[in-house]
């Protein structure tokens, strides 16, 4: 175990950068699989859901007893899982919890039921983005019609990221590890085969150094119908130490509500080589605090940097109000191309003396127009007054 907590602190000081941050949301639900990606710096995200499951018939071999037990079960109860990005855009670290109602009824090697309230899942880590492709693009190809239709082999190189988690025994009886705390670690990978057409996949080596530990993978294809509306199937394979191997079958949709909600339901089939039969129905909602900000530098004379600004602390960024005042863009006419510059955020006593300025300029401007028109008047009545024969 102390290996593993100098493994686990020795990967979380390397990961230490490409912006993560979007506009919408970045939801892993209501799929099991996770993203690559992480929320972006400054974001804080909780996506909650509820959950009913019924297991037909779960077998496993118990090495501590050496005895081969047999159940049945349902359960239901809340999945919650909190992320955000601190110190880097690459950088996320979460929270995943599972809690809930379960009761087991035993057939094998006795004949009892058992029930339990509590945590089923306890699990905090960290997942940092290694490599992001980026793809061409073809919008701005005026001179090849063939070029600009032709598809970007590029969107085949995935982008790949890695997790490395903790597992604590936080957990009621019926879930508690016998080895108590345990890592778990995982490779994600996703490809952004279309604009529409997303494929993810991860390989999960979970209570990774007990005699509990379990391979997975999961493979995720999703598609957008709108830009509101997506729907995905997803794939998950299980290989496990003492227990038979099992295969999850799952669909679902997810609907935004707006750019930092979203709402989604699920259902799931889960076959193994017992052959019994066993499902999953969740649905949930995700949602996060945009306290995002861009980094900037300030320059001076030289043109040099003398200022780094990452936009304040945890705390600062979670209760400050966001300033939408620096967000702001002003267009600026120029031929037929708009060129968008940073609005400047002013002072009160700038904002006075420009509004003086402006009433100045106003009245000016309001009393040249009358001369003008005084003058335009005099003229007239010198016209229409003139006697030639005076003279």
């Amino acid at each position: 175990m102390r290996k593993f907590v100098l493994v686990f602190i020795f990967s979380f000081c390397y990961l230490i950068s490409a912006a993560q941050y979007t506009e919408v949301i970045n939801s892993k639900r209501p799929g099991f699989s996770d993203s690559p990606y992480s929320v972006g710096k400054g974001v804080y995200q909780v996506e909650a859901g509820l959950f009913y499951k019924n297991i037909g018939n779960y077998l496993y071999y118990d090495q501590a007893t050496a005895e081969t037990i047999n159940y049945n079960s349902k359960s239901y109860g809340t999945d919650l899982t909190f992320r955000t990005s601190q110190f880097f855009e690459k950088l996320e670290l979460n929270l995943d919890l599972s809690f809930g109602q379960e009761d087991r009824n035993y057939t094998r090697p006795t004949i009892y039921s058992e029930s339990a309230l509590g945590l089923s899942k306890f699990t905090v880590g960290a997942k940092y983005l290694v490599y992001s492709p980026t793809y061409t693009d073809k919008s701005k190809e005026i001179r090849s019609w063939k070029k600009r239709n032709s598809y970007d082999w590029k969107r085949l190189i995935p982008a790949v990221g890695v997790y490395a988690g903790l597992n604590t025994n936080l957990l009621s009886k019926l879930h508690k590890n016998p080895g108590g705390l345990s890592p778990r670690f995982a490779l994600f990978t996703q490809n952004d085969l279309t604009n529409k057409f997303v494929l993810i996949t991860n390989f999960i080596m979970d209570k990774t150094f007990t005699d509990d530990s379990e391979n997975s993978y999961i493979i995720t294809a999703t598609y957008s119908l709108t830009p509101k509306v997506s729907v995905f199937a997803e794939n998950q394979g299980f290989l496990r130490k003492n227990v038979p191997n099992d295969f999850q079958y799952g669909v679902g949709s997810a609907y935004l509500l707006n750019k930092n909600m979203q709402v989604d339901a699920a259902f799931r089939y889960i076959k193994d080589e017992r052959g019994d039969d066993s499902f999953f129905l969740g649905a949930g909602i995700a949602w996060r605090l945009d306290r995002h900000i861009d980094g900037y530098s300030t320059l001076n004379s030289e043109g040099k940097a003398t200022k780094d600004t990452n936009g304040g602390g945890f705390f600062s960024r979670i209760f400050s109000k966001k300033d939408k005042k620096q967000r702001k863009v002003k267009s600026v006419k120029a031929g037929k191309k708009k060129i968008k510059t940073l609005k400047p955020k002013q002072t009160k006593a700038q904002k006075r003396l420009e509004k003086e300025a402006k009433k100045k300029a106003k009245d000016d401007k309001k009393q040249q127009k009358a001369d003008q028109k005084q003058k335009k008047k005099d003229t007239k009545n010198y016209d229409k007054n003139y006697d030639p024969n005076s003279n």
